[in-house]
């Protein structure tokens, strides 16, 4: 079968390479020059299934307001007369409880941790490497609250055998020894054993190396203008290079899934969520993190990658600007310095920002379509690298005819329209 897969992101080129390898001929089209030059980029490089979990849920809102007044917020919200922005915001809302709390959170569990096998699965096959390490996360936490309200996601990892470990100030110093001189700062971790980290834009462009390989034609350099739709199929992706047709479509465009989708009549609560990261060479090992540490207070990770230190986070919702910030980067200095004061030199740490998209429940997009050609591989929001190769395996055995191996209960479009 022939299968255009629109974006060359993660998501898009895992996609792409099981497709490949389930015997289908693919074609890729990316408006960059080369593969992961846009999400993809710079991300925390967190793999991280046991830390999925919607963002919306119970004290969110009032967190929300508490969030912005803070020097250092991990919240900004830049105001716009964008209807698209305060619907995705009045839809959070709405699933700011618990029982929408339990039921997004065990929609995504699944696909984290099925996604997760994969990636195992698939390093081991091909032998791909990338920075990538198997030393779980750590989430900080600065007060006692914030440990306390760790009870509710500690009942989904048991419900879904994630393992997991509550840490004091010992045991979280054991597995990151960098903190030796910070620990003073914590009350305590949770501590997610089988996460792990990796560079997400070295993993995307080696694996479409190998993907091209099997097959896959990678066509960069093309801007998609519109799709044509004819009755319940879509009949051709017209782009800069002409007009492209093929028996399967797969949307893998992240943020701008939701701009092309409307022309075909279909609404997906997908919003662009700007995030940044800086990232920087190590100058002292011993006080560097080995693995990831989420700290809880800025909603910020700093992760090992290689002889580098990346440190990622904010979430600030305002449309599709790329603008960097300086006022993010003040932040993602300020705790990596707090935690790992030493350990990396940040006169020379590199600046990003890009748009992760986002469903107001926080579960990915994944499946079939009311058209019958048409597959979609988006909304994955900062859990697009975690749910990537799962995903990918997922949409080729539905374009393959396969009953995928885990379900498809709400992780389809399909929810929207009840």
């Amino acid at each position: 079968m022939r299968v255009l897969v629109l974006g060359g992101g993660v998501i898009g080129v895992s996609t792409a390479y099981y497709l490949a390898r389930a015997g289908h001929e693919v074609e890729v089209v990316e408006r960059q020059h080369a593969a992961a030059m846009e999400t993809s980029f710079a991300n925390a490089g967190e793999v991280s299934p046991g830390y999925s979990a919607p963002w919306a849920g119970p004290g969110v809102p009032i967190k929300a307001i508490k969030w912005m007044l803070m020097t250092h917020s991990p919240l900004v919200i830049r105001p716009m007369l964008d209807p698209a922005l305060w619907r995705f915001c009045w839809r959070m809302l709405v699933n700011c409880t618990e029982r929408a709390y339990a039921v997004n959170k065990s929609r995504m569990v699944p696909i984290a941790e099925y996604s997760r096998d994969c990636l195992k699965a698939l390093r081991a096959e091909i032998g791909i490497r990338y920075d990538d390490r198997a030393q779980g996360t750590l989430q900080l936490f600065r007060t006692q609250k914030q440990l306390d309200g760790t009870g509710k996601d500690i009942e989904v990892l048991r419900q879904y055998g994630v393992p997991f470990e509550l840490l004091d100030r010992a045991g979280f110093v054991r597995v990151e020894p960098g903190l030796a001189h910070t620990q003073h700062k914590f009350v305590g971790a949770l501590r997610l054993p089988n996460d792990e980290t990796g560079d997400c834009h070295l993993f995307t462009q080696r694996l479409a190396d190998v993907a091209a390989q099997h097959g896959v034609r990678f066509r960069y350099g093309t801007t998609i203008e519109r799709i044509e739709r004819a009755g319940d199929r879509v009949a051709a992706v017209h782009t800069s290079a002409g007009a492209l047709r093929a028996d399967t479509v797969v949307m893998a465009l992240g943020s701008y899934s939701p701009l092309l989708l409307k022309d075909l009549g279909l609404r997906t609560p997908v919003y662009p969520v700007k995030g940044y990261s800086i990232t920087l060479p190590i100058v002292d090992a011993a006080r560097a993190p080995e693995s990831t540490i989420m700290d809880e207070t800025h909603k910020v990770a700093v992760t090992r990658l290689g002889d580098r230190i990346r440190v990622g986070g904010t979430a600030e919702l305002a449309g599709y600007s790329l603008a960097l910030r300086e006022s993010r980067r003040a932040t993602l200095v300020h705790v990596v310095t707090d935690l790992f004061p030493g350990g990396g030199d940040v006169a020379k740490a590199e600046f990003w920002c890009g748009l992760r998209p986002m469903t107001p429940d926080g579960t990915p997009i994944v499946g079939p379509t009311p058209l019958s050609n048409l597959l979609l591989a988006t909304g994955h929001g900062t859990l697009g690298w975690t749910m990537a190769a799962g995903t990918g395996r997922v949409i080729a055995d539905l374009v393959s005819g396969r009953k995928p191996e885990i379900a498809l209960d709400g992780l389809t479009v399909a929810r929207y329209r009840s």
